[in-house]
């Protein structure tokens, strides 16, 4: 599924020229969105759900701590990030495989440690999600990840993508608990729910930017259903193959996948076209 083709009007990508911000615009610092793009992205949060709990069992430094060393993980990773000139598969995965980790931990947290009802942290996270949009927006007069190419336009795409992460765990596990599905049958309706979306957009004419963006909160939920069935006991309804064998097949999935990115550069965007887009 390619989602974000069409694009908004908002200055090019083009060597040169200024965004709104006053920023001189650079190379795009994300991946084309490919077929590659979803997959890889269903697999960081299949690892998020799957890594979170893993190291939280195993760690011995409980939620918290645990917490607090992938967040520190996390910003090492983004610096890196943000010093490069132009998007590597390689950093930019690891940002999104980190990120999955810490969104599931931060919604973990208020859940279990704090006691803030799933309804609660659901709301709080759409609010927020909404305004850094909405932000974001004003200050660039687009929500395109054709067009991240400057640090203030990186900035906002990485704190949508943290609470993208953060919703999508917490209304995941509302609709799971309230509906009381069960791992695989969660993990359909999320399914059917994305495909919904790339109906709306490639038959109704839904805009490429927020579906996009629907699309991609929606895998967060997808991704931690199917993390659980494969993790978790039969007992519970999963197929009892555990966290670490889970998180181990999967990891090296990503892994085989952004190595064939980074050698074949399949998923780097063209700026000439990106530019016509945007023209």
């Amino acid at each position: 599924m390619t989602y974000e083709t069409s694009q908004t009007p908002a200055a090019t990508a083009a060597d040169g020229q200024v965004a709104p911000s006053g920023h001189r615009l650079g190379w795009n610092k994300v991946p084309e969105v490919t077929v590659f793009f979803w997959i890889i992205k269903v697999l960081c949060t299949t690892v998020g759900e799957t890594a979170a709990d893993l190291l939280n069992e195993k760690a011995g430094l409980g939620l918290t701590g645990v917490s607090v060393l992938m967040s520190a993980l996390l910003a090492v990773v983004l610096v890196v990030q943000f010093r490069t000139t132009a998007y590597r598969a390689g950093v930019y995965w690891l940002a999104v495989a980190l990120i999955s980790v810490v969104g599931t931990l931060i919604s973990d947290n208020l859940t279990d440690n704090m006691g803030v009802p799933l309804e609660t942290s659901t709301t709080v996270f759409a609010v927020v999600l909404a305004i850094v949009f909405v932000v974001w927006y004003r200050r660039e007069r687009t929500l395109s990840i054709h067009h991240i190419d400057t640090p203030s336009r990186e900035s906002y795409y990485w704190l949508a993508v943290l609470f993208t992460f953060a919703l999508g765990t917490a209304a995941g596990d509302l609709v799971s608990e309230r509906m009381a599905l069960g791992y695989w049958l969660s993990a359909l309706l999320f399914g059917l729910a994305i495909a919904a979306v790339a109906l709306a957009h490639f038959k109704l004419g839904l805009d490429a930017v927020w579906s996009f963006w629907i699309a991609y909160i929606l895998t967060r939920p997808l991704g931690a259903s199917i993390g659980d069935y494969l993790s978790q006991p039969t007992g519970d309804g999963g197929l009892g193959l555990g966290t670490v064998v889970t998180s181990a097949v999967f990891l090296t999935v990503i892994l085989a996948l952004v190595v064939y990115l980074s050698v074949t550069r399949k998923d780097v965007t063209d700026p000439q076209r990106t530019a016509r887009h945007a023209a």
